[in-house]
């Protein structure tokens, strides 16, 4: 029995460690494609765009790795069955269950490792992230300044600008559309400006040269007013460009910047502040109520009018105003506790993922009886994009409020995992075959195996 585990893992730990390299390069080119132009000509250091390169390969490794553990058992068992490994191994009395049980305890030691690396690494590699992020763009606040195309992150103004410069913070043709005011459209032009941070880095400073002001004021006359200038400085609320200080306390990081431990202990506290919203709401409330059907009818009580309710006419907009004030906070305290709850449960649904994937994957390569890395590809491709559009539309459905957390993060999981145990009983059972003749067409022909033709 020793000698079958040994065989069966060896089979299947190349392929997975060449999955895994694979796809880790495919989203690293991906990731270079998407934010290369951000950072290249910035007159960043090779060093800093390798490090944010690094920094971003730890989401990289959540998403290869099931996919990869999908990829491999696809690969191996589909290689043994090719071979007729499976069919000796079955006439000499081993079931399928035994066949999968390495693999299956191959998969709950990357479940583990997997559970660890996003509870311990992820949150802090992410947190580094978006420091860093933070820090280039502090030191390059053009960073966000596109040539040629406007930019609407500052709340209140669309900028823009022909000509960036890489080794300074200079612009050069700028224009400014300032609707800070609503009674004024004001638009400003200048022939270049200087972009810098005030000390606190709360304030956006940009010093324009050699321009003019064109405000046309909406109320009143239509009133138009020109001014040239040969210096102009603007000072801009920074929040839409989010440059504050890096910091490296807990209280400062995201869901995706904690472990699933940090994040239960922001749940329990805002679920006690929303309790004690909830409990002085409504303390509140009937105390109000009883004030009012205590309170004696006034002398002045037009006729006809409930004395009570023409007393509390007065009183009506405070307690109006405090329900309010009350229910938002409620609401917003159930938000963000769906939001740690979402990303505690995703923490959780990825790595059993692994799991999952093994009982798909070794049944449907026996199937295919092809141990081939496109065949193997293929057939992963469309059962992790399943997996995948299920997960993020489940999250999305999650923070909406739509469904509970645990069943939009849980639910790609539930029917894969429902899959995945009729196919392997089903495989158990009976000998079942993929017919490639109807899918060879959609498999690229790259990936075929030189020389060898579908199975009729």
């Amino acid at each position: 029995m020793l000698i079958l585990w040994r065989h069966i893992l060896r089979a299947h730990a190349v392929p997975f460690v060449f999955s895994v390299l694979v796809l880790m390069a495919i989203f690293t080119l991906q990731f270079i494609m998407k934010f290369m132009d951000q950072l290249a000509g910035k007159g960043l250091s090779a060093g800093v765009i390798l490090e944010v390169i690094a920094l971003n390969l730890a989401w990289m490794v959540v998403l290869a790795v099931p996919m990869s553990v999908l990829v491999a058992t696809l690969m191996a068992f589909g290689n043994l069955s090719a071979t007729n490994e499976i069919t000796a191994m079955r006439a000499g009395g081993v079931s399928l269950y035994r066949m999968m049980a390495p693999v299956a305890a191959a998969s709950l030691v990357v479940f583990y490792l997997l559970l660890r690396f996003n509870n311990e690494v992820l949150p802090d590699t992410n947190h580094k992230a978006v420091a860093l992020s933070r820090d280039i763009q502090r030191k390059k606040p053009t960073l966000s300044i596109v040539p040629g195309l406007f930019s609407q992150d500052i709340t209140g103004y669309t900028i823009l600008a022909r000509k960036t410069f890489e080794h300074s913070n200079d612009l050069e043709g700028v224009t400014i559309f300032d609707n800070t005011r609503p009674e004024v459209h004001a638009t400003i032009t200048a022939q270049r400006g200087v972009v810098s941070f005030s000390p606190d880095y709360t304030k956006l400073i940009m010093d324009l040269f050699d321009g003019e002001i064109h405000e046309l004021y909406q109320q009143g006359t239509g009133q138009y007013r020109m001014i040239r200038f040969q210096k102009h400085r603007i000072a801009m609320n920074a929040e839409g460009f989010d440059f504050h200080r890096s910091q490296e306390s807990a209280f400062q990081r995201g869901d995706r910047e904690l472990s699933a431990q940090d994040m239960m202990r922001r749940v329990d506290s805002l679920t006690t502040l929303r309790r004690q919203h909830e409990r002085t709401m409504a303390d509140f409330l009937t105390s109000e109520l009883t004030a009012l059907m205590d309170s004696p009818q006034p002398p002045e009580a037009t006729k006809g009018q409930n004395p009570r309710l023409y007393a509390a006419g007065p009183h009506s907009a405070m307690v109006k105003n405090t329900l309010q004030s009350h229910m938002f906070r409620i609401k917003e305290y159930r938000r963000v506790e769906r939001e740690y709850l979402v990303e505690i449960h995703k923490k959780y649904a990825i790595p059993v993922a692994c799991v999952i994937f093994v009982l798909i994957g070794a049944p449907l390569g026996i199937m295919a009886r092809r141990g081939t890395f496109g065949v193997a590809a293929s057939l992963s491709l469309g059962f992790f994009l399943i997996y995948w559009a299920c997960l993020i539309g489940g999250e999305k459905l999650a923070d909406r409020g739509l469904v509970d957390p645990w069943l939009g993060m849980w639910i790609a999981n539930i029917g894969l995992g429902v899959l995945g145990m009729y196919l392997t009983f089903r495989m158990a059972r009976e000998s079942l075959t993929i017919n490639w003749t109807g899918l060879q067409r959609f498999i690229p022909r790259r990936w075929r195996t030189q020389g060898e033709e579908p199975p009729a």
